[in-house]
């Protein structure tokens, strides 16, 4: 299947930032959306406005967390489309904060969220697309997968995870199964205040308010990816702002 119309796309993380303007965008393509997130509500809303667009979406509550949240993700794709085409992995979480601060219930978050709802969401999936012998993995990590700064130690090592279970998912996928992952650099979204270190957060929010940019940047490159002709992978895909070093 070439293109993006009519591509059946499930998204995680679905309600906010990277997850909803990726959301809109490939609705605006011609996908039809099955879209997953904690907050419902939000989903709920989102799913309307892309109705009022002309475009086709249904939600239900998915936290990455739990690997039943994934299958039911999984399988309302099919029982409502007969099939999934792109299993888009957004859902991540960044509480930043140096180490010293030792907030250890926030790091379990980020693994997790961040590794083990990727896995969660290639085991939900993987199955499928052996037996459609189809299929795409697109998972959002984030450059943070290649630089270590201070306060983001726990958080990087969760993105550099992601990137290697991403290139190991694409070595043994073979020529029916694609895999990108794309890494975000500063992405105007509401990342800054996870953070419970009130100077890091700060800061954080100040570079992000200085240089960020639009979420939909990061859209046009899943887009990009999923458009491709079904035997060309884009394997790795880097978005950061020019101004960021």
């Amino acid at each position: 299947m070439v293109g993006i119309e009519d591509k059946v796309v499930a998204i995680t993380g679905a309600s906010s930032g990277i997850g909803e303007a990726t959301a809109l965008l490939l609705a605006e393509r011609g996908a039809r959306l099955v879209l997953g997130a904690r907050r419902e509500d939000r989903l709920a809303k989102l799913v309307a406005r892309i109705e009022e667009l002309g475009g086709t979406a249904v939600h239900t509550r998915v936290d990455v967390t739990r690997r039943e949240d994934l299958h039911a993700l999984v399988a309302l794709a099919r029982a409502r489309f007969g099939r999934l085409d792109v299993l888009v992995g957004n859902a991540g979480v960044g509480p930043i904060s140096p180490l010293d601060d030792l907030r250890v219930d926030e790091w379990d978050e980020m693994v997790d969220v961040n590794i083990k709802g990727v896995l969660h969401g290639i085991a939900a999936a993987l199955p499928v697309f052996r037996e459609q012998q189809a299929g795409h993995f697109v998972t959002t990590a984030s450059t943070a997968a290649f630089t270590v700064v201070p306060s983001m130690a726990v958080y990087a090592g969760t993105k550099v995870a992601v990137r290697a279970i991403c290139e190991g998912l694409r070595q043994e996928a073979g020529p029916s199964v694609r895999v990108t992952t794309v890494f975000p650099g500063f992405v105007h979204t509401g990342f800054a205040e996870a953070s419970s270190n009130d100077e890091v957060r700060t800061r954080i929010a100040g570079m992000r308010d200085e240089i960020a940019i639009p979420p939909d940047s990061i859209a046009r490159a899943v887009a990009f990816a999923l458009e491709q002709p079904d035997d060309v992978d884009v394997n790795e895909i880097v978005v950061r702002p020019a101004a960021q070093s």
